[in-house]
């Protein structure tokens, strides 16, 4: 009997960290959304730091606005994966930012991750990889589950109110920015504008657009609530450690 041989992982990835993220000023009046200090670190190095412990090697980064600050801490930032700056001349979307950072992958022909300069979590990405694989899509989108910002009242059947919960988790999913690519999937990316309303729609009435829903820590940063919200939720995991 012929052993199985393993399967590769995945050792490439994408960054989109352009945008100018108005939400986010002050903090972004200097720098990038991915600059962002959540818990006295910028959202980049958790994402580095969580790409490198599953195995990625090199990272694109697309950037745009303030390059240049992106630019200087990744020359001067020490260990993790190899990382390659791709700046935008304009604004291409984000699915125009995905296609042109993948012309900077090592190789154009193996599968890669891709995740959102703005997003922080942490689950396993070789299981995702192996839940990619046994669904045979094209593409594989990280699904969280959709916390509310309001509070939620519970009433009964005789409404009475009997309680109030607040920004619960609702039985809902949402893209959580993290994706698994074939390369097939790269020429179907717009030059220039969204992937949400043009390629993942496509490819969804095609059944080649998988989901793989997250168990863990996710939080998108957006506002400059989130960016406190998201600091207090790492400090305390920290603590608990």
């Amino acid at each position: 009997m012929t052993a199985t041989s393993p399967v590769s992982p995945v050792t490439q990835a994408l960054i989109l960290a352009g945008g100018q993220a108005t939400r986010l000023r002050p903090y972004t009046d200097t720098r990038p959304k991915a600059m962002v200090e959540v818990a006295g670190r910028p959202i980049i190095d958790y994402q580095l730091e969580w790409l490198a412990s599953h195995g990625v090697e090199q990272v694109v980064v697309s950037c745009g606005y303030r390059a240049e600050v992106l630019r200087e801490h990744l020359e001067t930032s020490r260990g993790g994966p190899e990382t390659t700056l791709l700046v935008e001349d304009e604004p291409l979307g984000r699915g125009g930012a995905l296609r042109y950072a993948s012309t900077g992958l090592r190789d154009p022909e193996a599968p890669y991750f891709a995740l959102n300069g703005d997003v922080l979590t942490w689950f396993p990405l070789d299981e995702m990889a192996a839940h990619h694989r046994e669904r045979g899509g094209l593409a594989t989108l990280a699904l969280a589950r959709f916390r509310t910002t309001w509070g939620v009242v519970d009433v009964d059947e005789q409404d009475r109110i009997e309680g109030f919960t607040q920004s619960p988790l609702l039985p809902v999913w949402i893209n959580a920015g993290v994706y698994l690519f074939e390369p097939g999937i790269t020429p179907l990316l717009p030059a220039k504008g969204d992937h949400e309303s043009s390629t993942f729609p496509d490819l969804a009435k095609e059944g080649r657009l998988t989901a793989y829903r997250i168990d863990g820590f996710w939080r998108g940063v957006d506002t400059v609530k989130d960016v406190k919200e998201a600091g207090e939720q790492i400090t305390a995991m920290r603590e608990d450690s």
